[in-house]
């Protein structure tokens, strides 16, 4: 009898169940080791990248995303005509270091902000998916999970809805201030900013030096200068191209110094960022003051950079809180107000298009249901209807055949 209760008492020592602590000790010991690896990953410094870069299997996957939607480009077609030999070509250029990306092709948008845009040669965008193909893995480790622009799984739709949720914590899931009725006049502040001019005013010897923090090949920092340089800023050293997927990434690399600032610094719980959009929300207005001066101050010293002035302020919860393209209070969202004003013009030009058969019937629907599908994500369904039947009212003498009279789900 004593036998078997020794070796009871044996299972459970094994089995950690006779120790009311050591179930506690056995999830410390799991994040230990979860914290470790993260802190590997982070400290992971990776070398003969180049090879990998170059090979003909990574320039065809980059050629893929390359023309993924402009299959139907001349440019594309030209390229793809002699595929292998184009390839094997760039290839030989990467190997051999005589690979010089061409010059860019800039064009002015206004949609509504003005903004220069740089576009690439075509095989100069293989060659940046390629980097990317190689880059983005090591570095999408380090980044933190509410960095929501350019990532897989992320995007504009998750940010908001994240967004709320950090809204409904900070205010104590809707509590509202003394002698308030309305839903959405409730507790906490944000503090909403962005980067003055930010892809203009990227240092470019800050940036290689994050970058050679992890990347110690110095065949992939001479090619990431080549395509850095080739873009012609109005300050030398300063500022990438607004267009290229390079741009892209290098955006959330720069500015993952900044997240991390904020995350392990500051220790600010709710933060999110969108390229160079960022929010901090508090329940203390004084607290988001302090963070924003110590931000700036993060900025100018370490990325030589600074937040737009007129644009980072800390602002009332209740008074909504305007982020990519919504205005957001408590209870619902509603578009920007300028995004819902810019859907007349938008009919009008596809109007005009369509007349002058610029536009095909398809692409008119498409580009409208585009539309309504975005401004779905909000509570427009009063709008939508208003200008759903403005759209019928535009087109509804182009032998629709009432096919295109929409209705609103």
């Amino acid at each position: 009898m004593a036998r078997d209760n020794n070796n009871l008492n044996n299972r459970r020592n094994i089995n950690c169940n006779n120790d009311p602590g050591s179930g506690f000790e056995w999830l410390f010991w799991l994040a230990f080791r979860r914290f470790t690896t993260f802190l590997w990953d982070i400290m992971k410094t990776y070398k003969n990248l180049y090879s990998n870069l170059c090979s003909y299997e990574n320039l065809l996957l980059a050629y893929k995303k390359a023309r993924k939607r402009k299959t139907n480009k001349d440019y594309v077609k030209e390229f793809e005509r002699d595929l292998e030999k184009n390839l094997k070509e760039l290839q030989h250029e990467l190997e051999t270091s005589a690979y010089f990306p061409r010059s860019l092709t800039t064009f002015v948008i206004r949609d509504p902000k003005t903004r220069v845009i740089s576009a690439s040669h075509f095989r100069d965008r293989v060659v940046h998916h390629a980097i990317c193909n190689i880059l983005e893995p090591i570095f999408e480790k380090s980044f933190i999970y509410d960095s929501f622009a350019n990532r897989k799984g992320k995007g504009t739709h998750p940010a908001i809805i994240r967004f709320e949720g950090f809204v409904r914590k900070v205010s104590g899931n809707g509590r509202l201030l003394p002698d308030q009725t309305n839903r959405n006049a409730i507790m906490g502040y944000a503090l909403k900013a962005d980067i003055r001019r930010y892809f203009d005013t990227v240092d470019n010897e800050v940036l290689i030096g994050i970058l050679e923090r992890k990347i110690r090949d110095a065949r992939v920092i001479c090619l990431v200068r080549k395509i850095l340089q080739n873009h012609k800023a109005s300050i030398p050293g300063k500022g990438m191209p607004l267009g290229n997927l390079t741009s892209q990434f290098f955006a959330n690399v720069y500015l993952n110094e900044l997240d991390h600032f904020v995350k392990h610094e500051l220790k600010a719980r709710h933060y999110l960022r969108y390229v160079d959009d960022f929010v901090l929300l508090h329940a203390r207005k004084e607290i988001l003051m302090g963070w924003l001066k110590k931000i700036n101050e993060f900025l100018a010293a370490c990325l030589k950079i600074e937040l737009h002035p007129e644009k980072s302020k800390v602002v009332p919860l209740r008074k909504g809180i305007t982020l990519l393209g919504f205005r957001i209070f408590f209870s619902y969202r509603l578009l920007k107000k300028s995004n819902a004003n810019r859907i007349w013009k938008h009919l009008e030009r596809l109007r005009r298009k369509l007349d002058r058969c610029a536009v095909t019937r398809e692409q008119t629907v498409h580009s409208f249901c585009g539309w309504l599908a975005y401004a779905r994500f909000a509570n427009t369904y009063n709008f939508r209807r208003k200008v759903a039947a403005e759209f019928n009212r535009l087109f509804v003498n182009h032998n629709w055949q009432g096919v295109l009279w929409l209705r609103i789900p």
